[in-house]
């Protein structure tokens, strides 16, 4: 029902809390389904992840500039953020929450993106299972490989 990019994706966001590879994931399908469209929802969930991304190693300047971008697709996209199983008011709630986090210098905190589709959850929650990560715990701030993963892949290249 839904594209498995994606379901990885989400596995990833709710579950490894690994949003570089949520980047990763969903761009290269992005690219293959609708390649050069920057207002894509698929876009849309990249840039979160790396808002996320960003927001979580304390560059809150590049977390910002992000969640504006965010929202403003996010509001334009209400209906195919929907279609995509995900609660799209609480969504967007929820990126505005981020972006007074930011204004007001908070600490990162994990999210889930609300789903809506039950079937959707439960294949997220499966996947997790299978890659022996509980789905919905917060991220492993003390994990550097986790928070810095671009800087330390580019050295191990």
């Amino acid at each position: 029902m839904y594209p498995t990019p994606y379901v990885k994706f989400l596995a990833h966001f709710h579950g490894t809390r690994d949003y570089f590879e949520c980047h990763e994931v969903l761009e290269e399908y992005w690219k293959e389904v609708d390649p050069k469209n920057r207002s894509s929802i698929w876009v849309l969930f990249i840039q979160t992840a790396v808002c996320m991304y960003h927001y979580r190693r304390d560059n809150k300047k590049g977390a910002d500039t992000l969640i504006k971008r965010c929202i403003l697709r996010a509001e334009s996209g209400l209906s195919e953020i929907e279609e995509l199983g995900v609660d799209a008011e609480s969504y967007l709630e929820h990126l505005n929450r981020i972006k007074s986090d930011l204004q007001e210098d908070l600490p990162y905190h994990s999210w889930n993106i609300p789903l809506t589709d039950l079937y959707l959850r439960q294949e997220v929650q499966q996947m997790c299972l299978d890659w022996g990560v509980a789905y919905g715990s917060p991220s492993d701030l003390d994990n550097a490989q986790l928070v810095y993963k671009h800087k330390l892949r580019n050295k191990q290249a």
